[in-house]
């Protein structure tokens, strides 16, 4: 009887797609055991390869349109469309995320989320009854003011003067007008999908802990913060919502908060989402091993990311689960009380962080092609 092996990875950022990654594990597990039934499910956490999990799983389209990237310049950017349910799969990375920018273009003064406003407005006029929003890899520190601003929000200065782009100075919000945000809002279902918990405001807020990668300095952390919680008591005052202190109100530089206040929205833990929508669970159930991966496996790693959530339905269904890394750090302990029994480098010699990176899909093959061979000399020995 041939074993049944499925491949769960998320993608290694800025190296590999999850889809990638699947088919560079199947190619090294075929050449040891080309008998296996070796299942493929491409995963994301809501960041960066959500949509082509969902629509490799479930079929469906990409609609494509010109918006704003993070600082303005009009781009291409796609989501996922599922016509017969009327959902749209938006990846806020796609038109706002770090992705888009090189790293001396970090601005987070300037940076917007107004671009997935403008793929939320488009999915609402093609009539989406269902918002999936994938949270991760932002650029942006704006509180979502940005996306509410396509959507029909008026910001205005402490002298009654309309803010056409706020960016990450929210300081300078003194008032907003909601009586034209957008009312189809209140009506669809909308999903966040985060691989965070952190709430809006503090140290474990989207400043201190999520600003650095964004580009903010540890000078300006303070100021930052200072304007989010000044945008915070703005939407209170016009909302009577106090939301801040909602886990995942802080993801993607506070996007989550604006979600949470002015969609019909709930939270979801990303990696819990689309392995629903993929339908992982059934595939699962008749494994005798789970691979899954990403490209940094760490303490992060345990608090809703992708190889955690996957090695855990593993371990419901008792089939042990295997991650391969780009680097592994932290403690095998806790990964493993969570049913991750093993985290393997894949860089097998001594290489830059950048030649890594580069070679990623070789290295992954390489490694899944060692690691049949080591379960092939286990059964011969045991």
């Amino acid at each position: 009887m041939s074993m049944h092996i499925v491949l769960a990875p998320d993608s290694f950022k800025g190296s590999m797609s999850s889809m990638e990654a699947a088919h560079m594990m199947a190619k090294g597990i075929r050449e040891v055991l080309p008998d296996a039934q070796v299942t493929t499910v491409p995963v994301a956490d809501g960041g960066e390869g959500t949509v082509d999990a969902v629509l490799m799983s479930t079929g469906g389209e990409k609609i494509t349109l010109p918006v704003e990237d993070p600082l303005g310049r009009i781009v291409e950017a796609a989501y996922g469309w599922l016509p017969d349910s009327h959902t749209a799969v938006i990846e806020m990375a796609e038109p706002s995320g770090l992705n888009r920018l090189a790293p001396n273009e970090r601005d987070p003064y300037t940076a917007s989320t107004y671009g997935t406003g403008q793929l939320i407005k488009d999915a609402l006029d093609r009539g989406a009854r269902h918002l999936i929003i994938g949270l991760g890899g932002s650029a942006t520190v704006d509180g979502g003011v940005g996306c509410l601003q396509a959507l029909g929000l008026k910001c205005f200065d402490q002298h009654g003067r309309l803010l056409k782009r706020v960016g990450g100075k929210l300081d300078r919000i003194a008032r907003i007008d909601i009586s034209e945000l957008d009312p189809r809002l209140q009506q669809v279902k909308t999903t966040i999908a985060a691989d965070v918990t952190n709430p809006l405001l503090g140290p474990e807020g989207a400043v201190y802990v999520f600003g650095p990668q964004k580009g903010v300095q540890k000078k300006d952390l303070a100021y930052f913060e200072q304007g989010m919680a000044h945008f915070a008591e703005v939407v209170a005052e016009t909302t009577g919502k106090r939301l801040h202190n909602e886990p995942g109100s802080g993801a993607a530089g506070g996007f989550g908060f604006s979600l949470l206040t002015f969609f019909q929205a709930e939270m979801k833990s990303g990696i819990e989402l689309i392995l629903e929508v993929c339908h992982f669970e059934s595939h699962v159930r008749s494994a005798d091993l789970v691979i899954t991966g990403e490209g940094k496996l760490d303490a992060q790693s345990l608090f809703g990311k992708g190889p955690i959530g996957i090695a855990r339905l593993a371990k419901k269904h008792q089939v042990p689960c295997i991650a391969l890394a780009g680097t592994v750090e932290g403690d095998p302990v806790q990964a493993r009380e969570e049913g991750l029994l093993l985290m393997i480098p894949i860089v097998d010699q001594p290489m830059t962080l950048e030649e890594a990176m580069a070679q990623g899909p070789k290295l992954i093959y390489r490694a899944s092609k060692r690691l049949m061979e080591t379960l092939k000399l286990g059964k011969t020995l045991l």
